[in-house]
Parts: structure tokens; sequence; C-alpha cells
């Protein structure tokens, strides 16, 4: 029977029996918690920059943390270097102030983080600032979140600066999974080349039934100033959405082709929990021009990467 329902409206009918979100575990908890702790650590760091106390910004690295200068390659490969080099560049340059946009946070073990985002360092009041993509590594230490590495990439400064307009959705970038005794969804989002655009590719299944898989490609229309995205699942159904923004949410209107000719439309609704949880949700669906139930929000952890 779930057969016949999985060929006859694809991934919409499917998507229906994740309708029950699971319950946090204690795992989630303590992840959750150490999120908290490293984005309470680059608080302080940044605050520690703006006052620039040398030593209090050395005091979240890692005795033998690594520091990569973007500028020339030079690596300072101790506490006690770093802590001389930004003492120096603070001497230099006494009212630079650092803003830093943090666009992920990902597990690759229980004690070691990856953090990444964008940095911008303003030399002066009315200057240009400088701008990096930057990744941060750290390590837990007796129950202390340490910086263990930091690498730099310079973007272009001022207008020069390329505008990505799927900057809002980085957060997606991952690995994200949802099971339960009814149903199971995977899906991993990547970049392609030069941050273009988005490609998102899942899997799901249900009941025993065999598994639905497919690639959504997520991109910006500069003629029409739009989010879109491309949908192509493996039972021959295509589609296109249209993606808008309202705070923590973006609102797909989404229009379908299944592979048995018939359409289908729906309006999807991810909302960004925080770094490690989303929640997808569906209404507004028709196949073949009836009506179906509303899907209510289907929570989604990120997975932990592993380790190399």
């Amino acid at each position: 029977m779930f057969r016949n329902a999985f060929h006859s409206a694809g991934i919409l009918l499917l998507l229906n029996t994740l309708a029950v979100a699971q319950e946090s575990t204690q795992a989630d908890d303590l992840r959750q918690e150490d999120v908290r702790q490293i984005e309470a650590e680059v608080a302080a760091y940044v605050e520690a920059f703006n006052d620039k106390d040398a030593a209090a910004l050395a005091r979240h690295w890692s005795k033998n943390g690594v520091y990569v200068r973007p500028a020339d390659g030079k690596r300072l490969t101790d506490r006690k270097a770093i802590q001389k080099e930004f003492k120096a560049a603070f001497v230099a340059q006494p009212e630079a102030v650092l803003k830093v946009d943090v666009r992920a946070i990902r597990f690759v073990t229980a004690d070691v983080a990856i953090e990444e985002g964008t940095a911008e360092v303003t030399p002066s009041p009315g200057t240009v600032p400088t701008r990096t993509d930057y990744t941060v590594v750290h390590v837990q230490r007796d129950g202390q979140w340490q910086i263990d590495s930091i690498r730099e990439t310079e973007l272009p400064s001022g207008d020069e600066a390329p505008d990505n307009h799927l900057d809002s959705l980085a957060w997606l970038v991952g690995e994200w999974g949802n099971e339960s005794d009814d149903a199971k969804a995977e899906t991993s989002v990547t970049w392609t080349k030069n941050k273009a655009f988005l490609s998102y590719s899942f899997n799901v299944s249900a009941g025993g039934g065999d598994e639905l898989e497919g690639t959504q490609i997520i991109g910006y229309d500069p003629a029409a100033g739009q989010i879109r995205s491309w949908m192509f699942d493996s039972d021959g159904g295509f589609g296109a959405g249209v993606w808008t923004r309202e705070g923590n949410q973006w609102t797909v209107k989404f229009q379908q082709i299944l592979a048995d000719g018939r359409t289908a439309s729906s309006t999807n609704v991810y909302t960004h929990i925080d770094d490690n949880t989303l929640t997808w949700a569906s209404s507004d669906r028709e196949v073949g021009g009836k009506a179906l139930p509303d899907v209510a929000p289907v929570k989604l952890v990120r997975k932990a990467v592993a380790k190399p």
C-alpha cells in the first residue's frame, strides 16, 4: 500500500510520514551546550580584540595553537607567539575594530569542532575594512573549548566585494538527518565551485518501501532578483521553487511535475532553529488537483562529521 502511494504522490506524500518530530536526546542537549560555549568563546575573543588585550586574546588559544597570517602565510605556532603578534598589531592599529559573522559550527568528534565564518577588521574610523573567510578548529581541554588553529582567506574589500545572495542559506551546508520507526530522511548540502549554487541531495524512505533519492539545486536568479531552486527525484519527477525569507524562516513556493505527468504543488517552510537544528513543514499541498493534509514541522539535526 505504501509503495503505491509512494509512486502516486512522489516526495510530497513520502514526507508526510515525517510529521512527528523526535524528542531531544541527552546527547543533543550536551551538543547544544557545547555550541553555546563555543559561541561565548567567540564573543569573548572579539571583545578581547576590540579591547586591545593581547593577553586575554591569547588565552583563548590552545598551548600549541597555530595561526596562519592571511597576508603572507606566516605560521605562528604557539600561544606566546600569537600574543606577541597581536600585541604588535594593536600598537600599530590602536583603533582597529573586529566584527565576526559565524556561519556554521560543526563537530568532527566530541572534543573537536569546526567553526566557519567571515571576519571584518576596520583599521580606524572611516577606513575600508579588511574582510576574510575563516576556518577555526576548536578543541576541548579539561571542559574548556580553545582555539587550535585559524586559517583565513582574504576577500575583496569595499564596493568590490561580491554580493552572494545565498549567504543567508549558508547555515544549510552540512549533513542532516531524521530517523523514526516510521520513516528516515537524510540530506546533504554542499557549495558548488565559487559558491555559485547550493547542491542539496536527499534520501527518504518509509514503511519498508523503496528509497526515494534526488537532488535540489539552489541558486540566485539575477534577472528576477530571487532565490530559486530546481529539484529532480529518482522516480523521474522534477520541480522548481521560489524562496523568500522572513527572519529565521525561508518559505518555498514549490511546483512539481510527477513521473506520471500529474502536477503537484506545496508551500514548504524551512526554519533555522540553531546551527544544528532545523525544521521543515509543508502546507497548501495538492497532487493532481486534490488537496493533501499539511505536514507539521519535522525536526532535522546536523550529523557529526566522522573523523578522517
